[in-house]
């Protein structure tokens, strides 16, 4: 009961934070023995905000644009990718404090409500296309961007935040941080002339302090080509599995 009371608080200051009420519950499927005390899982039921409909119309501003929604198919060429924040922090505090590493103690999960900051984004307007680099990490986001947008993508990997400890431990497990899940950031699709507006705004933010634009949609390629720190070029496949297994 202590160790469910101090969940249920947690849940309440988080849904507080993020102005949500929380009213119902899910059911999760998982593999045998991946409970060791009990599980609890919340359903999200959304609704559509006067923000979407205001982020689209300045969309319209600079190109053709019929969809309603900010779906991955979205990206056309020019088109800016933004990264909200560090990567790799919720991975890998998980699976250290799952496999006894000590990683978590310096490296601290960024599970966090994002709402705010993507009103924020919305508001400034621009954005085609968002997503959260959740299992698979952000290679799998962007490689989702480029296969189902029909475009390809090159990202500069010097300008995609990763931490330090993120980094040391991603080296010490042979673990590429792209692959690793993430649980409070998003990737965004923008269109170029707002790139640098949107940006802005999520910096504003408390989880977007580290924010970056990332890459940038373009014809040359025909998938996710990174640019490396020490100027190569690489494809960036889609990840064939999750180093961190179930991680929400």
């Amino acid at each position: 009961m202590e160790t469910f009371e101090k969940i249920v608080n947690s849940m309440s200051r988080c849904a507080k934070d993020a102005g949500v009420p929380i009213v119902t519950g899910d059911t999760k499927v998982v593999e045998k023995g991946a409970i060791q005390e009990f599980m609890i899982n919340t359903s999200g039921i959304g609704k559509r905000t006067p923000l979407l409909d205001r982020n689209i119309e300045e969309v319209k501003r600079y190109r053709s644009f019929k969809k309603r929604w900010l779906l991955d198919s979205n990206l056309e060429k020019g088109d800016k990718i933004i990264l909200s924040g560090n990567i790799g922090e919720h991975g890998i505090a998980l699976l250290s404090f799952r496999e006894g590493y000590g990683f978590e103690t310096t490296i601290k999960s960024d599970v966090a409500p994002i709402n705010g900051l993507m009103e924020k984004a919305l508001f400034v307007g621009g954005a085609v296309s968002a997503k959260d680099p959740t299992r698979g990490g952000l290679a799998n986001t962007i490689n989702e961007f480029s296969e189902k947008s029909n475009i390809g993508i090159i990202l500069d990997e010097e300008n995609i935040p990763i931490p330090g400890g993120v980094r040391s431990a991603c080296d010490m497990l042979g673990i590429d941080p792209l692959e690793i899940g993430n649980e409070g950031k998003v990737v965004l699709g923008v269109v170029k002339e707002k790139a640098d507006e949107v940006l802005a705004a999520i910096k504003k933010h408390p989880l977007g302090k580290n924010a970056a634009i990332i890459g940038e949609v373009t014809n040359e390629v025909k998938s996710v080509v990174l640019e490396t720190t020490i100027g190569g070029k690489r494809i960036l496949h889609k990840p064939l599995g999750d180093p961190v297994p179930r991680i929400c």
